[in-house]
């Protein structure tokens, strides 16, 4: 086991298990806030399992999808807008629960879950189909296009899950204000998969004449 790519793992784990923590449940004034916790679970525990699979039986795969420096200024950008999205959306949502601004009903937030979890599930698929898929936006060493699975649907699959993910946490919190929030996270990722093509076309033989034979980007026959 790599013991530095272990510790750099359970650092950003944790790191990341406290901030989402604080940002929910201070504003909500109270640790009884149960889709704060419901959300955490949903979140966290099958991103712990997917990262000890990857520590297992990828580890490279895993070291890319820590390494979050973006060489792009315009990414940067991007990077720089989704943190202040995600902050406000989390803040947002503990002090609509604590004041009761528009609270949801409890089904709103069960089956906001399932459809996290099962966009969780398609995450897994894109990084088990691509062995390339990093962070940031890159052409990598002897990187080929990836045209079979999903990626034979969509050019983008792996932002079709994070955009289910993304809308559904502020309904699993139960709140229509950081649902409207997170709606920014369309504009945000248009800007980076406009970069990101640029970079590929550029940079990875084939992605040109694969943009031809996949026509979509995000979502089959709307984007």
């Amino acid at each position: 086991m790599d013991m530095k790519l272990f510790v750099q793992a359970i650092i950003k784990f944790i790191s990341g298990l406290v901030l989402v923590g604080v940002l929910l449940f201070l504003p909500a004034g109270s640790l009884a806030y149960w889709q704060g916790w419901l959300l955490m679970g949903i979140l966290f525990i099958p991103m712990f399992i997917a990262g000890c699979i990857m520590m297992k039986k990828s580890p490279e795969l895993l070291r890319k999808r820590l390494d979050a420096k973006e060489q792009e200024s315009e990414q940067k950008t991007v990077i720089a807008l989704s943190g202040i999205m995600f902050l406000a959306a989390f803040v947002v949502a503990g002090l609509n629960n604590r004041f009761g601004w528009i609270l949801l009903p409890a089904w709103v937030s069960y089956l906001a879950a399932v459809l996290f979890l099962g966009a969780y599930l398609l995450y897994a698929e894109v990084l088990r189909e691509n062995v390339y898929l990093s962070r940031t936006v890159e052409v990598q060493e002897n990187q080929k296009v990836v045209d079979t699975g999903l990626y034979g649907i969509v050019r983008h699959p792996m932002y079709m899950s994070t955009l289910v993910l993304f809308l559904m946490m502020p309904l699993v919190l139960g709140s229509v204000i950081s649902f409207v929030i997170l709606l920014a996270y369309i504009p945000i990722i248009a800007k980076r998969i406009r970069n990101e093509e640029a970079v590929l076309e550029q940079g990875l033989p084939g992605y040109k004449e694969y943009k031809k034979k996949v026509k979509h980007k995000v979502i089959p026959f709307l984007w």
